[in-house]
């Protein structure tokens, strides 16, 4: 079988308190909260995914909030930098719109055609957006608080830093069927498919560099594509056959995952695009109310009284991002 990735699936970071995480990815970035469950593997945990309008794979940016957790320290051996994809020209508005809400932004141009907006979110984890002269034609999110104009049309890339790019770069390309786009100085970009936006990887050769500490303002894991469990099944028997410790299939609800690490120490995870997330509420009331999995349903007393409480601001309400698409 010919494995290859049809791109970024999610990025899953940490956080701290769980209401501050919502209120800058709602109101600050504009994407949507698509889902608020718990971790499955520590349930007194949430779980908050955010993205487009229905949480498209490749759109995700995930989270597990921890308040009171100490800051990590990005480094080797981590996924250090995520980057969305926002259209040509929006950067000015972006610049001024963070400004405005008191954080910190600063414009660096990469190359001729892709210019950046870097950032960090309250945790300190950091982010990109990222406007290239190719236009990204995915439909953004329309929120109350960034006008589709403006809005992120999705994921752009993510940055691996490690020590020695060699494996990583095997990993990418021969297991997960990427392929080299571009080589300069210590960064090497590979991409899936046209490696369009969304579909790129970024790896950054640090051999002096800290190796880095997973906890608040980090990233724990980055996710690739693959359509479906029949798929995930044959990758999973093949990276095994190449000699990878790579997890049994774990049902998330919203697709079926399995994880293993690469050489250079990043966690990697394959995710499946299906069955998503209208499964288990209506598209239009995405992340309104708690959602469980069937086995964790008789325990949701215990679990409502062990998370903290939070509130969906009204950006994540549909009829408010169609009728007020200049609020702010």
């Amino acid at each position: 079988m010919s494995m290859r990735t049809s791109g970024l699936h999610h990025v899953t970071a940490i956080a701290g308190a769980p209401q501050r995480n919502i209120d800058f990815y709602v109101k600050g970035l504009g994407l949507r909260l698509v889902k608020k469950t718990v971790n499955f593997d520590d349930p007194g945990t949430y779980h908050l995914y955010y993205g487009d309008d229905a949480g498209r794979p490749g759109s995700l940016l995930t989270f597990f909030p921890w308040t009171g957790i100490a800051s990590g320290r990005p480094g080797s051996g981590q996924s250090t930098s995520t980057a969305f994809s926002v259209p040509a020209g929006s950067l000015g508005w972006w610049a001024d719109h963070f400004r405005a809400l008191g954080v910190d932004s600063t414009l660096v141009s990469r190359s001729s055609d892709e210019e950046r907006l870097s950032l960090r979110d309250p945790d300190g984890l950091q982010l990109d957006l990222v406007a290239s002269s190719t236009v990204d034609p995915r439909n953004p999110w329309d929120s109350a608080s960034v006008p589709a104009e403006f809005a992120v049309r999705g994921q752009h890339s993510s940055v691996l830093t490690v020590a020695d790019p060699t494996g990583t770069v095997e990993v990418l390309t021969r297991d997960l069927g990427m392929r080299i786009l571009s080589e300069t100085g210590d960064r090497i970009r590979v991409g899936a498919g046209d490696g369009a936006a969304g579909n790129i990887v970024d790896i950054i050769a640090d051999p002096k560099g800290q190796v880095g500490l997973t906890a608040g303002g980090t990233v724990h894991h980055i996710a690739f594509r693959v359509p479906d469990k029949t798929t995930q099944e044959q990758w999973r028997a093949e990276l095994v056959d190449r000699g990878y410790g790579v997890t049994a299939i774990l049902d998330r609800q919203y697709f079926t995952s399995i994880y293993f690490r690469e050489p250079g120490g990043v966690l990697f995870e394959i995710a499946t695009d299906t069955p998503g997330f209208d499964i288990d509420e209506p598209l239009l009331e995405l992340g309104r109310s708690l959602k469980l999995p069937p086995w964790l349903e008789p325990s949701r007393d215990q679990i409502e009284h062990a998370v903290a409480p939070i509130t969906l601001p009204a950006e994540n309400n549909p009829a408010l991002a169609l009728t007020t698409p200049g609020a702010e």
